[in-house]
């Protein structure tokens, strides 16, 4: 990992540091050869994408949001937005993720940055994400599938409690309806990966569901 990756400042969020690469596809087919599998998963920890390059910014802005609150980073990727929130004072934070490379990306993530983010191989998404305080999740809807059981387990959280936040960079299944937005940002992104090298990215938080007429 520390072979195919460099350290480096995230843009627009130069507070954190992470391991990131610089060719999406040598990295991905280098992956791929390492485990003898074709037809992995993209490695999107080796990224920081335009939802959480958003998610961390507007945390590291309002570290009040943060400060002395449990806080689970879903679909964590490179750990960026559990990093910054870690940075800002959060009384712990734990990262979600399915993928055995991504949790070990975010445990170098963390380390260089000087936090402790848990992370962990798991698929919370049959529950609610407790006992989290605030939830936060960075480019989680781009896929029709993936969308029909995040919102369910965002919800859930919100249902018990949780303050639930989300990056979302113009992805088709986001459900917009259910949000309220916060902060929009024009994040610079790898062209290679999103055809552009700025995306405008909102960052979203999760609306009460309005009670039942009658």
């Amino acid at each position: 990992m520390r072979d195919e990756t460099r350290l480096s400042p995230v843009p627009f969020v130069p507070e954190v540091s992470l391991q990131m690469a610089e060719d999406a596809i040598a990295l991905w087919e280098t992956t791929e050869s390492a485990r003898g599998e074709v037809g992995l998963p993209p490695p999107f920890w080796a990224f920081a994408w335009a939802g959480g390059v958003a998610v961390a910014r507007y945390v590291l802005d309002h570290p009040g949001l943060v400060a002395g609150r449990t806080v689970l980073d879903l679909a964590a990727g490179s750990g960026l937005v559990g990093i910054a929130a870690a940075l800002c004072g959060a009384a712990s934070v734990r990262a979600a993720e399915i993928d055995a490379y991504a949790v070990a990306a975010i445990g170098l993530n963390a380390e260089a940055n000087g936090v402790r983010v848990d992370a962990a191989v798991e698929d919370l998404l049959d529950g609610d994400g407790a006992p989290a305080e605030l939830v936060l999740a960075g480019d989680v809807f781009y896929e029709r599938a993936m969308a029909e059981r995040f919102l369910p387990f965002l919800e859930r959280a919100q249902a018990r409690g949780a303050l639930v936040i989300v990056g979302d960079p113009g992805r088709a299944y986001l459900p917009r309806g259910r949000f309220t937005a916060l902060a929009v940002y024009e994040v610079p992104v790898i062209a290679d990966l999103e055809d552009t090298a700025l995306k405008s990215t909102t960052v979203w938080q999760l609306a009460p569901v309005p009670p039942q007429a009658g």
